[in-house]
């Protein structure tokens, strides 16, 4: 283990464990407490599209995808906030258009094709120092703007419409939690893909959410069940040669069974042999 320890990609993928924990215990207990999942799943595949035009244009893809996740959940408030357009109208039409453009511009683009494995479904082993960093900063930001603003977030994520009768910036609030959205989804796609990173955002926080009611406990809980999802999903994916990304997902939903039928058999203690 020692010498497995000594891997330099080891150690950020370890590292990058703790801090993709910290990102969805935060901003996956706000997307769960406001029901945001399905606008978050949406952001989630349109940032393909980002990705796509950024290897056609020879950027950044994780600039690309930061780019198209933001223009794309800001378009899907604005979009929804209209009578005439139906928020999962709005989200069908930006996860379909961002698949559909992060393929044509992948395929367009010339010389050697990237592998759209990585993407889809990630290699937290191939994460970078420099996206170590981004993470990093994106943890000091959110903590930073919950510490800042946690009455107000509390007060839109379970009440929006009172909140904003009693001047809670509400518009200020979503906006910018739907930015930090957008970020987490980016920088955690690396750790477990655009296909299964949305799971790494709400698997946690939802259970739990089986284990607390209260907003700064549940995150608390979601960061430590992410951590050791991540960590124990890093380890079978070792030991099994299985993809890391399927690894930890697998071990986050196993997870979740194993806390939902304690709480289950909590609420009810043999209830059947009582009867009897």
């Amino acid at each position: 283990m020692s010498n497995l320890l000594g891997y330099t990609f080891i150690q950020h993928a370890l590292v990058s464990s703790f801090l993709s924990a910290l990102i969805c215990a935060f901003i996956g207990t706000y997307i769960v407490s406001r029901r945001l999942v399905f606008i978050s799943g949406g952001i989630t595949h349109a940032s393909f599209g980002g990705m796509g035009i950024a290897y056609f244009l020879g950027f950044n893809p994780l600039a690309g995808a930061a780019v198209f996740a933001i223009l794309s959940g800001f378009s899907i408030q604005w979009l929804s906030g209209r009578s005439e357009v139906r928020e999962d109208s709005a989200i069908g039409i930006f996860w379909s258009l961002g698949m559909a453009l992060g393929i044509i511009f992948t395929y367009l683009t010339p010389g050697y094709a990237p592998n759209l494995m990585s993407s889809l479904f990630g290699s937290i082993l191939a994460v970078s120092y420099s996206e170590m960093l981004m993470m990093a900063l994106l943890v000091l930001t959110i903590i930073l703007f919950f510490a800042f603003f946690y009455r107000l977030i509390l007060a839109t994520a379970f009440d929006p419409e009172y909140a904003s009768t009693h001047r809670v910036p509400v518009y200020f609030i979503n906006y910018t939690i739907m930015v930090l959205i957008a970020l987490a989804i980016v920088l955690s796609i690396r750790v477990a893909g655009i296909i299964l990173v949305l799971a790494l955002l709400t698997i946690p926080p939802t259970t739990a959410n089986l284990l607390t009611h209260r907003f700064n406990r549940m995150i608390i809980y979601a960061f430590f069940l992410g951590l050791l999802g991540n960590i124990s999903g890093l380890s079978i994916s070792y030991l099994l040669n299985l993809p890391s990304g399927a690894a930890i997902i697998m071990m986050h939903v196993s997870l979740f069974i194993v806390v939902k039928t304690f709480t289950s058999l909590k609420a009810h203690p043999a209830s059947n042999f009582e009867k009897e």
